[in-house]
């Protein structure tokens, strides 16, 4: 896709924008994360996501019945989508005390279906050492909805 110059300047202060809103998504999320519910394993997470300018943070969510938990990323996604929005323009992440906790496989997937590949996400252990890369950087080549061949062409098929 080939983007006219005015839509590559858009596209840069887009990024620009995320970028500077970093510091704020990383305050929500430690603040999420102190209302995080882990009373089994202990280990609490908090994420923010922005979304059309506004921030949706939320904490992980323990269950007895481990399955049904619910990862901090995933809460924070699906409140951006319940507000209306489709698209995540940065993510943060505050889990871990000495190591910065990445998102895990099911979350980069979430994130993956909201996120564009250049997406900033920073993730940072609550002592507050922090990492800061991209979507892309976390799943490379993503399974996304392109890889999806049409419910019509599925129908045609034998």
């Amino acid at each position: 896709m080939k983007l006219s110059a005015a839509g590559r300047s858009a596209m840069l202060r887009s990024v620009k924008g995320a970028h500077s809103r970093l510091p704020a998504l990383l305050r929500a999320a430690t603040r999420a994360r102190l209302r995080a519910y882990a009373p089994y394993s202990g280990f609490q997470v908090g994420a923010a996501v922005l979304a059309g300018g506004r921030i949706f943070a939320a904490g992980n969510l323990e269950n007895s019945s481990y399955p049904l938990s619910v990862c901090a990323e995933r809460n924070a996604v699906a409140m951006a989508v319940a507000g209306g929005f489709g698209s995540i323009d940065a993510v943060a992440v505050v889990a871990g005390q000495g190591r910065p906790a990445p998102p895990c496989g099911g979350c980069r997937q979430v994130l993956a279906e909201f996120c564009a590949p250049g997406t900033p996400v920073i993730y940072a252990a609550s002592g507050g050492r922090s990492v800061t890369t991209t979507l892309a950087g976390l799943l490379p080549d993503a399974f996304g909805p392109a890889d999806l061949v049409p419910a019509r062409a599925r129908r045609r098929s034998p």
